[in-house]
């Protein structure tokens, strides 16, 4: 029996990536999995491709930065299951990597609303339920920027920087509700967010090491989700406001060697495919 054996669990942004990593997780530990995504269509095949792996599993087309469809998410899953025990705040967008003045609004916006926003309206829906029954997980993604500002990813950092505030204040605040609120940075992973990146024209020379940098440090999504089980887990119990960071100095000198040596000793490393699309930065839009 798994130790997320009777529980139910909905994901946002969980039909690729982590967020997937994390279903498919779960429901090996015997959680049944909820699955929100834009796309109905990735929805529907991440749903089959659950299933055919034993899961119980079910999912809603949902656009995390409109309220009313990440409750519709969460009143499908009380309609399918009677109730849920966790909800993994995952989805998110990088935006374009480049200088903040060189976005423009709407790319900007868009970080904004769906990793802030999102998270928001996940947190909101989740906690309500969990509140009224005593009990439940929260868990919110945080990512790069969380601690401090990151340059050229502005966006996308100061939004992770305030999901770990409004992460830890709303576990204050709720402290002896029954409910666990989780802030979960899981370092690099190897995913789409970090393999197809756009970059604002005349920044792609800065990312001229990114491969070297995902070898050193990306780890499979496999691996994160391990540790968002750990979360959701009765090892958590009474930890509320916990903080889990899986991107350690100790983990950076780790790879850093690795690299080092592989380059002293003209070993090849694992190749790493990065896409970059360039984008026109805003003054030329």
């Amino acid at each position: 029996m798994g130790i997320l054996q009777g529980k139910v669990a909905v994901i946002t942004g969980g039909t690729r990536g982590l967020g997937l990593a994390i279903a498919r997780a779960f429901a090996a530990e015997g959680a049944a999995v909820v699955v929100g995504s834009r796309s109905a269509r990735a929805v529907r095949e991440a749903v089959a491709e659950l299933k055919i792996a034993g899961a119980r599993a079910s999912g809603l087309a949902t656009d995390v930065t409109q309220l009313d469809e990440v409750e519709a998410l969460a009143e499908h899953t009380r309609q399918v299951h009677g109730s849920f025990d966790i909800w993994v705040n995952n989805a998110g967008v990088a935006g374009p990597y480049g200088p903040t003045m060189d976005f423009t609004p709407e790319a900007f916006v868009e970080v904004i609303q769906t990793n802030i926003i999102g998270t928001y309206n996940g947190s909101r829906t989740g906690m309500a339920q969990f509140m009224a029954q005593g009990s439940g997980k929260l868990i919110n993604l945080m990512g790069h920027g969380y601690k401090s500002p990151v340059p050229w990813q502005n966006a996308y950092s100061a939004s992770k920087a305030w999901c770990r505030s409004f992460t830890l204040a709303l576990a204050q605040e709720t402290k002896g509700s029954g409910a666990g609120v989780f802030a979960f940075n899981p370092g690099m992973v190897m995913t789409d967010l970090l393999t197809n990146v756009e970059v604002i024209a005349g920044s792609e020379e800065r990312l001229s090491r990114f491969p070297a940098v995902l070898r050193m440090w990306a780890k499979p999504p496999e691996v994160a989700a391990q540790k968002a089980v750990w979360l959701a887990s009765p090892a958590t119990d009474g930890k509320t406001g916990l903080v889990v960071n899986l991107f350690s100095p100790w983990k950076m000198l780790a790879g850093a060697a690795r690299e080092g040596l592989n380059s002293l000793l003209r070993r090849p490393g694992t190749p790493v495919d990065v896409h970059l699309t360039s984008i026109l930065p805003y003054s030329e839009k």
